[in-house]
């Protein structure tokens, strides 16, 4: 099975479980929710497989990160995100990057808006990336400008405690002047959120 029908499988099944928690939530519910007006702090793992040019030095990216919801209006949030990856070198890789894992430090910040109820959101963030082991990766940069796209859902497990599952994809500038290729990644990031 390919890597892009496994990525669709699983997101068919988080969206099919997601609309049955949504009509569960809705059935024990007969006043409007205010999970949408919560401010909400999530932590949890993220897994990632390389694309592009970076898919010929690097197998996959593990990691984790911790996000903040910030309320502005109905279904709109701003957020700020703070990770670290490690990028896992492949034994059989491109001669164009450097033979070490690369460890990965992302802050970005953008917006998530919720375009079914509380359930399906769609979220932009820009911002930059830290290479912590960039002189054992031989960079020329220590930093490079980053931007992902993502769609998830937040599922309720009960008042103020949330799962948010969601895929997304990031771009991360060259860390090499020599045109070793953008960093460039599809993940998943599967995190506890709980609302303040």
């Amino acid at each position: 099975m390919t890597t892009k029908r496994k990525i669709g499988v699983v997101t068919a099944l988080l969206v099919c479980f997601g609309f049955t928690t949504y009509a569960q939530d809705q059935s024990a519910s007969t006043g409007s929710s205010n999970t949408n007006k919560e401010f909400k702090l999530s932590v949890g793992p993220e897994f990632g497989l390389p694309i592009s040019n970076f898919s010929g030095a690097y197998s996959w990216l593990f990691g984790g990160s911790i996000q903040a919801d910030i309320p502005i209006v109905d279904n709109l949030y701003a957020v700020v995100n703070f990770g670290y990856d490690d990028a896992f070198v492949k034994t059989n890789r491109a001669d164009n990057f450097p033979s070490r894992n690369l460890q990965l430090i992302p802050a970005v910040a953008g917006l998530k808006y919720f375009v079914f109820s509380d359930l399906i959101y769609v979220q932009a963030t820009a911002g930059a990336t830290i290479l912590g082991n960039h002189s054992d990766a031989g960079a020329d940069k220590t930093a490079g400008f980053t931007y992902s796209p993502k769609v998830g859902v937040l599922l309720k497990l009960a008042p103020k405690n949330y799962i948010d599952a969601g895929f997304y994809f990031q771009q991360t500038q060259s860390f090499w002047n020599d045109g070793g290729g953008n960093v460039s990644s599809l993940g998943l990031r599967l995190a506890y959120s709980f609302g303040l």
